[in-house]
């Protein structure tokens, strides 16, 4: 028995012009800045992503991919004059990077008015590790890694006493900070940060989500709901502390 009907491919309709402006303005901020707009309507919560290596002062090959520090301070000084912005996510999955941009990163996000949250996905590496602690709270994917190390230094290095000097007022700078914004005491962050044998031909440790959180580096494991969550409750507190314990 034969079968006369045809199998008919649906036609997609042609896009309109409005739309296409729209899909190709979003596909180049993606290209250019590694940020796009929520696609549903405004969001009160601005979210950051800190990808790959931190560049810094130094214009690190092509075939690396990187987070400018260049970029994001300008984005956090946005976020925080905006009023319709009430609350900072920042998604870090990071290898680390220079650690002067690292840090002034961290600082930027830690005297921000708005609340804000950091959320560890991946990696948290290195110089990753004061930006991951520096947010109101922070939280990290069970399976995300945070690598703690001394300071390294790449390219010429004088061996003089006063490179030494210098590094040892950076570590400084790091572990100040660090322990200023978490849980850890300095002798525990200390302890991970110059442990052997748990890095091949390096000194230093990688803890994985749950130690990240037993050593007080991060507050809870958790994913994206968990961050929006949180911030969302951060948010209402701070309505509730603006408007004098009334809520509106």
């Amino acid at each position: 028995m034969s079968n006369n009907k045809q199998e008919q491919t649906p036609q997609n309709p042609p896009a309109a012009p409005g739309e296409e402006v729209r899909k190709g303005t979003t596909v180049e901020t993606i290209q250019q800045l590694g940020q796009t707009v929520a696609p549903s309507g405004e969001s009160n919560i601005f979210c950051m992503t800190i990808i790959g290596q931190v560049e810094g002062h130094m214009v690190l090959p092509p075939q690396n991919k990187t987070t400018k520090y260049e970029h994001l301070i300008p984005q956090l000084v946005a976020a925080e004059q905006n009023a319709k912005i009430e609350g900072v996510l920042i998604i870090l999955n990071t290898v680390g990077g220079d650690v002067e941009a690292g840090l002034a990163i961290a600082e930027m996000i830690a005297t921000l008015s708005k609340p804000t949250v950091t959320l560890v996905l991946g990696g948290g590496h290195s110089i990753g590790v004061p930006i991951a602690v520096s947010a109101n709270h922070s939280i990290i994917a069970e399976t995300a890694t945070m690598t703690i190390h001394p300071i390294r230094l790449n390219g010429l290095v004088i061996g003089v006493p006063q490179t030494f000097e210098y590094l040892d007022k950076m570590q400084e700078r790091v572990i100040r900070f660090v322990t200023r914004h978490s849980r850890v005491d300095e002798g525990k962050f200390k302890e991970l940060m110059f442990k052997t044998g748990e890095l091949t031909r390096d000194i230093g440790t990688t803890v994985i989500g749950a130690d990240a959180v037993k050593y007080g580096l991060i507050d809870q494991i958790g994913g994206v709901g968990d961050a929006i969550r949180k911030l969302s409750g951060l948010i209402e507190e701070r309505r509730k502390v603006s408007t004098g314990g009334m809520v509106q």
